[in-house]
């Protein structure tokens, strides 16, 4: 009873439900809902820090930022996504509003487009040497399944494409990367897909900022080989796994392009399914299914081959592993 009362005395002045309102359609940072606003700053920060203190909405600091969301849970979570339900679409300043947050969007647009098209040679380069991404996808869709999603957590998830692919699913998703070049075009990328269950954090793979058994399914696209320590990044991620949970892979078989290593930064040159079982064993996973899908046919020469393995989080100590190779 003491936590809705909270929730509805915070909730109770026309910006503050203006701000529920702009939340709702994805998170902003301080600076732009006084843009939205017309408000001062000090105004602005001080109805922020009074919802976030009755629960309304989270925060939560990238870099020099700090932004808000709706919160997703607990009462304080409902409250707030109940009042937005109540608002008339019509309402002329919600109207303006939801205008000025579209502007802004469009800004961040243009700049995550330009960073796009500075780095996309490399990008293009790289991906004629494997199979379509499209196919990596939809093996990644077929290795999941259909079952629901409680919440889903993408490592690296740069531009966000892991999260667009299974947001059908998932209840709740949060992509982590370091790169926040990259959380620019991935906000860009599932705000333009609608998908206002998706949140991404600037965070590192070593050290997620996610309590243990936080996600039921864990997703690590084509990042291991970037990586110093890739088995320190699978314990991480084994950390936050709830019991019976899936960490789902994708990475290159081992190869001999070399020059991956100067012009993409590749740490490793692939990474062999003995060495990958040897890792997801030490962080106490059972690995279930391999999965290797070969290069397309180049004149060049040989180009990548993608490995995909689905490991689960034991639910109890005595569960039996079963593991499946198939090439594709």
């Amino acid at each position: 009873m003491d936590e809705l009362l909270s929730g509805l005395r915070a909730a109770g002045e026309t910006t503050r439900v203006r701000i529920l309102f702009l939340l709702a359609h994805g998170e902003a940072n301080v600076s732009e809902l006084t843009q939205i606003l017309g408000q001062s700053q000090p105004r602005v920060s001080r109805h922020l820090k009074l919802m976030a203190e009755a629960g309304l909405i989270s925060r939560h600091k990238e870099g020099n930022w700090v932004l808000f969301r709706l919160r997703e849970e607990g009462m304080g979570g409902a409250l707030s996504r109940s009042i937005v339900d109540l608002l008339p679409g019509s309402d002329p300043v919600l109207s303006g509003d939801l205008a000025r947050l579209e502007d802004i969007r469009s800004r961040r647009a243009e700049v995550a487009a330009r960073y796009f098209a500075d780095n996309a040679t490399q990008w293009e380069q790289l991906r004629s040497l494997h199979v379509r991404e499209e196919h990596v996808e939809q093996a990644m869709a077929r290795l999941a399944g259909n079952d629901p999603i409680r919440l889903h957590v993408d490592l690296g998830t740069g531009t966000g494409a892991v999260l667009r692919r299974f947001a059908s699913l998932a209840q709740q998703q949060v992509g982590i990367d370091s790169s926040r070049d990259m959380l620019a075009i991935a906000r860009v990328n599932l705000e333009a897909a609608g998908a206002r269950h998706a949140q991404v954090r600037h965070g590192e793979i070593y050290a997620l900022p996610f309590p243990d058994g936080f996600a039921d399914f864990v997703t690590i696209h084509q990042v291991l080989h970037f990586l110093e320590d890739p088995a320190r990044a699978l314990s991480e991620a084994a950390r936050i796994l709830a019991p019976g949970g899936r960490l789902l892979i994708v990475d290159f078989a081992p190869h001999e392009l070399d020059e991956l290593r100067d012009k993409h930064a590749h740490r490793r040159l692939g990474i062999a399914a003995e060495q990958m079982a040897q890792w997801l064993s030490r962080a106490g996973l059972i690995l279930t299914q391999h999965e290797v899908l070969p290069p397309p046919w180049r004149p060049q020469g040989k180009g990548l081959t993608v490995s995909l393995w689905l490991a689960h989080a034991a639910q109890t100590a005595s569960q039996p592993t079963i593991l499946k190779d198939r090439v594709r």
